[in-house]
């Protein structure tokens, strides 16, 4: 048996404490019970800082984040936008066996699925786009004929006298969404990424934006799914690769470049289906040292806006004159005595 006072507790002590620790709990069971039956005891509390409990402030968390990652998607939107190309340098293919096959190859896909009949390219818009940029107004857009025309130098630089002649053969598609005709592999690869270099590089120097992210692969777009939007609705959302399976090791012919133009993507389109072109350069030199067309059209535009600011310039001295006071009484003066010279020698 312990002795008492050597850290135990005897019988009378421990019926207290016991009894202390009932009254206790049952004291905290009655308040208990009494707040649950207050209006507000299901209800968050708010204290005077507005500070809520703890699930609320994951709930305004929650809600921020997802306040900021709408707003990040808004701006990149927008960005996108703001930096959408509307202009590109094409070569355009004008072999019209190179046509004459692609409208083979479109039929054939056609044959198989109607609906992808708007989503074709027309025959008169094949091209090779060097490269895309965007321009704003006029002034952006006379500063990319500049461009083009100072490029002209660097190509004809590039090709060194020689015809730069692209051979086309095979099919292929970018994320089954856009097909186009490959360019074969050869020698012809190297000169064409030269002058998509230089003209990324000369355009870029003129403070355009200009270029894409990606690395430049040319080739010939016959169709685009995007051309036709509700396609997705029907149930297409690809290019099935079984409707040109014929066509991947078929050549289409030849293109001998010999122009390089700068077109809108958005201006209306030229009757015989290609795109509206602001300027052209030729490769090579034409008879007798002849100004190509895109010299002619920068030529003629300098000279309209000359005439323009001669004119105004005129109009603006002949108000200021008009306005000078003695102006009037002079004019008449010398109209009087014209007159009367004129009398005098029909009297004689």
């Amino acid at each position: 048996m312990e002795r008492a006072g050597a850290g135990g507790l005897n019988s009378n002590e421990c019926e207290n404490v016991a009894r202390k620790r009932e009254m206790s709990e049952e004291s905290e069971a009655n308040t208990v019970d009494s707040l649950v039956d207050l209006p507000f005891a299901t209800i968050d509390i708010i204290d005077d800082c507005g500070i809520t409990d703890v699930p609320q402030i994951n709930l305004e968390r929650s809600k921020e984040k997802e306040w900021n990652n709408k707003d990040k998607i808004k701006k990149r939107k927008k960005k996108q936008k703001d930096d959408q190309p509307n202009y590109f340098l094409s070569v355009p293919i004008t072999n019209k066996e190179i046509t004459k096959e692609i409208k083979i190859l479109q039929n054939a896909i056609i044959q198989q699925d109607q609906r992808l009949a708007k989503a074709m390219n027309s025959d008169g818009s094949f091209h090779i786009t060097l490269l895309v940029m965007q321009l704003l107004n006029e002034d952006e857009i006379n500063i990319g004929i500049d461009a083009l025309l100072e490029l002209k130098p660097f190509v004809e630089e590039i090709l060194q006298g020689k015809t730069l002649t692209l051979p086309f053969e095979g099919v292929d598609t970018f994320r089954n969404q856009v097909g186009f005709v490959k360019l074969a592999e050869g020698d012809h690869i190297n000169p064409l990424l030269e002058i998509a270099d230089a003209a990324k590089r000369t355009f870029q120097e003129k403070g355009i934006l200009a270029g894409e992210k990606r690395p430049f692969k040319p080739h010939l777009t016959f169709m685009k799914l995007s051309k036709a939007p509700w396609l997705r609705k029907k149930g297409v959302k690809k290019i099935d690769p079984k409707f040109y399976e014929k066509f991947i090791s078929h050549r289409f012919g030849e293109e001998m470049v010999h122009r390089i133009d700068l077109c809108s993507m958005l201006k209306k389109k030229q009757s015989n289906g290609y795109y509206h072109c602001e300027s052209s350069i030729v490769m090579g030199d034409k008879n007798g040292g002849e100004p190509d067309d895109a010299e002619l059209v920068r030529l003629s535009k300098r000279l309209v806006e000359s005439a323009v600011l001669k004119a105004v310039q005129q109009y603006l001295e002949e108000t200021q004159n008009k306005s000078k006071p003695g102006d009037g009484s002079s004019v008449k003066t010398e109209e009087a005595d014209r007159n009367g010279t004129d009398s005098d020698n029909n009297r004689k």
